[in-house]
């Protein structure tokens, strides 16, 4: 048995075909999804991947929720269904309401561009079981605005329940509230991450292979069921 994982393509997504890959390295099947479609095609967990959906018009993420595609994923999100966010898809995981806060401008104001090392702060959602609590990773960044911000109480809930996964380590990059790189919902299904794994999964390209176990955790976690 092979997870089957979709892969969401907006009009400006970059890394759909990136993601697509490391699916497959990762022993998984990837599935194609079309933004204008309301079909799944009976995938088993879903990645938003990174880019600029729609142009980055209005807000980053702001015209994809309205996407007929995150109709249904924001439904089985609800039922559970595994989804991950990258980058654009964290943003439009907000904009969803699929997790809590946003993503702002960068606090420096210029677009970054670097491998960034992590701390792993969860290791029970989805697509974090196969690293453990504390692991520092090192995967690529690329952002024009990707500092999380939310209000105090928000924060001190991610962080009282654990729902924080990934923290930003030597310096903050972005200007994200507490260090924070990546978050979950309550159920540990839906996972938001603005650092880029799919870059991080072959010798060949990419400073690691650090970013393969967000993708074989939820593979993983799948065929085990």
């Amino acid at each position: 048995m092979s997870a089957r994982i979709g892969v969401v393509t907006f009009p400006g997504s970059l890394d759909d075909r990136d993601a697509a890959r490391a699916i497959s390295i990762a022993g998984g099947e990837p599935v194609a999804l079309w933004h204008g479609d309301a079909d799944l095609k009976n995938v088993d967990a879903v990645v938003l991947p990174g880019g600029f959906s729609y142009g980055d018009y209005l807000r980053c993420g702001a015209i994809a929720k309205f996407a007929p595609v995150m109709s249904l994923i924001i439904e089985k999100a609800h039922q559970g269904l595994p989804v991950l966010g990258i980058c654009n898809g964290f943003q439009i995981l907000c904009e969803s309401h699929l997790l809590p806060g946003a993503l702002t401008r960068n606090d420096h104001q210029h677009f970054i561009c670097r491998d960034q090392k992590l701390r792993i702060e969860n290791t029970e959602s989805y697509w974090t079981r196969d690293y453990s609590m504390g692991q520092e990773i090192v995967i690529p960044l690329k952002n024009g605005e990707g500092g999380y911000v939310a209000d105090e109480k928000t924060l001190d809930q991610l962080f009282a329940e654990g729902r924080v996964i990934a923290t930003y380590q030597d310096g903050n990059p972005n200007g994200s509230y507490r260090d924070i790189a990546g978050i979950t919902n309550s159920r540990g299904n839906v996972v938001g991450l603005m650092p880029h794994p799919e870059h991080a999964v072959e010798a060949l390209t990419g400073p690691s292979l650090d970013g393969l176990g967000f993708f074989t955790s939820a593979i993983n976690t799948l065929v085990n069921a």
